[in-house]
């Protein structure tokens, strides 16, 4: 218990201090914000403060900080040490960047700024990886939910597409997502978003409260569980790869861009990026300690360990029968209010692309159509392949992570230009380009190739990486 206190201690002080310290570095001034400038009561909508909280925090934290706490966890406590330092030097730094620059630059889109801060041939890269890494999401997300939704709602144990009541909630979710990227961001998300925030944490609260009153098991670190993997998995990188969303999260910055175009003024850009990421990770803190308890009385089968059942394990154990529900709806409401941003911010970067007038409902339909047909096809395929779902969140936190690289790059190209401190972006950059290479070349849905091999190639990589960054983008 004493190790998750720590970390729960260091992700406070360290929001307290480091994200002044990155406010401070970015330099805030008292200029009008686009959603003022801009407004167009589609996108560019002003919002308080507590809503963009709120909003933002259900637009970040989608099943990731979850599922990939329960399976983070398995690694050992040392998890609750890296995750607060991960997201205090690294995962909030990154959305706080990767919004206020979209603050800076009239509400600009991740794509858009990799093009001006960078190069034209990044841009035409990684707009596609970013569209696919966005496509993926919501068509997992929408099943994930239904599931979710199915087993705990409905009583349901076959989740093909067979059964009807499956098929009906999948069309209800996906009906959903296009209303919500379709409408004003303020008819719907900004209506709905900051209850359904309430409830998040309140669910969340319920799961802490139960770490009381029914007590919790947790191990201290020590140098003989500085790695428990039961599949012997190695920390580096698979740890990085595993807690994304509760560490560090490239898909933040196609979210916050969302919110710098609701955003009333540059100093609740803190409280908002910075402020959130921290919440998300707290959250991730909370149901690592909660799968490790469950795991260690061996309340879930073997062939469940990490997967999205432990999510009921948890809130049957912790919280009372009449209140487990509630729970559950909170968890339910993530990917599902992850899912339809997705597709809006994949609506908003294509109509950058594109050069579509977006306060145009005609204009946002030329998008979202076809996207709504490659949806389907693909919750099709993955329905249709019980390991589809394994092999896509795999890919999903290999692209989640690969784009994270390019806005700390563009954020050290604009810290370098100020004449600030931009080794605050500049090493986490190096230290992803590290992790994604060695992941790649390592994992069995990569290159599959030795593990020295691996880890000393990436090595190289990021050193060469340093120099181009050097020569390309700072020298010039």
């Amino acid at each position: 218990m004493i190790t998750f206190l720590i970390g729960i201690f260091i992700l406070a002080v360290g929001y307290i201090f480091y994200s002044r310290y990155t406010q401070k570095q970015f330099g805030i001034t008292d200029e009008p914000t686009p959603a003022e400038y801009c407004a167009d009561g589609v996108d560019f909508v002003p919002l308080s403060l507590k809503k963009n909280m709120l909003i933002h925090l259900l637009n970040i934290a989608g099943l990731g900080p979850i599922l990939g706490a329960i399976q983070g966890i398995l690694f050992g406590p040392a998890a609750f040490i890296m995750i607060p330092l991960g997201c205090i030097l690294m995962g909030g730094v990154h959305d706080y960047f990767s919004g206020m620059l979209s603050v800076k630059n009239n509400g600009a889109q991740i794509t858009e700024l990799i093009k001006k801060y960078l190069d034209k041939s990044s841009y035409g890269f990684f707009i596609i990886v970013v569209s696919v890494m966005l496509l993926l999401l919501a068509s997992v997300f929408v099943y994930t939910a239904g599931d979710l939704m199915a087993e705990r709602f409905f009583n349901q144990s076959d989740f093909s597409l067979k059964n009807p009541v499956i098929i009906t909630i999948y069309a209800v979710i996906a009906a959903y997502y296009i209303l919500a990227t379709l409408f004003p961001i303020d008819k719907i998300i900004g209506r709905f978003y900051p209850i359904l925030g309430l409830l998040l944490l309140f669910g969340t609260g319920l799961v802490v409260v139960g770490f009381f009153i029914h007590g919790i098991n947790l191990e201290n670190i020590n140098f003989s569980n500085l790695n428990t993997h039961p599949e012997k998995l190695h920390v580096l990188p698979m740890f990085f790869m595993t807690v994304s969303c509760g560490l560090l999260s490239g898909f933040h910055s196609t979210q916050a861009t969302i919110i710098s175009r609701t955003l009333k003024c540059q100093k609740d850009g803190r409280q908002v990026f910075y402020g959130m990421m921290c919440v998300e990770s707290l959250i991730a803190m909370v149901w690592a300690a909660a799968a490790m308890h469950v795991y260690s009385l061996h309340l879930v089968k073997d062939n469940l360990i990490g997967s999205v059942n432990v999510i009921n394990t948890i809130a049957d154990v912790f919280v009372v029968p009449v209140l487990a529900f509630v729970v559950t709806i909170a968890v339910v409401v993530l990917p599902i209010t992850s899912g339809d941003t997705a597709l809006r911010g994949l609506r908003m970067i294509l109509g950058e692309a594109l050069h579509l007038n977006q306060t145009k409902i005609k204009n946002r339909l030329i998008i979202i159509i076809p996207i709504a047909f490659i949806i389907i096809s693909v919750i099709l395929w993955a329905k249709s392949d019980s390991g589809s779902f394994t092999r896509i969140w795999r890919y999903f936190n290999f692209v989640n992570q690969l784009i994270a690289i390019p806005t700390f790059i563009y954020a050290t190209v604009y810290l370098f230009q100020n004449k600030r401190n931009y080794f605050i972006t500049l090493i986490p950059g190096l230290f992803y380009i590290f992790i994604t290479v060695f992941f790649i070349l390592n994992s069995k849905i990569g290159f599959n190739l030795d593990y020295s091999i691996s880890k000393i190639s990436a090595i190289v990589v990021m050193i060469i990486s340093l120099f181009v960054i050097y020569k390309k983008y700072l020298k010039k």
